[in-house]
């Protein structure tokens, strides 16, 4: 097993309906205390089309497993570095020791 080197600091947002008085409009909200993460920038691509460009940031995020991050789910975001990160999946590195999450992040 490799060693990783937790050097950064994520906060995880939770997805929310909140209903503003006319309708129920979705918003994040930050959920549990900021956790220590290992990140590796996977891909970045940029794609133009019709005058709109696009660019996006894949990204790898290693935490410690624990009952707090076992329970995200792919509808949470996770903030690093100012940058709001969609998550894409989960994978399980060990035997419950730690937890790999993909991420891509719409840039600007």
């Amino acid at each position: 097993m490799s060693r990783v080197r937790f050097d950064r600091r994520i906060q995880v947002r939770r997805f929310n309906l909140v209903d503003n008085g006319f309708q129920s409009i979705e918003d994040y909200a930050d959920y549990g205390d900021p956790i220590w993460a290992a990140r590796v920038d996977m891909n970045a691509s940029e794609k133009a089309d019709a005058g709109w460009v696009d660019a996006t940031l894949a990204t790898r995020f290693v935490v410690k497993s624990t009952s707090f991050t076992r329970a995200l789910t792919a509808k949470d975001r996770i903030v690093s570095g100012g940058v709001e990160y969609e998550i894409n999946g989960f994978t399980e590195i060990g035997r419950r020791y730690q937890l790999q999450i993909d991420c891509v992040a719409r840039v600007a």
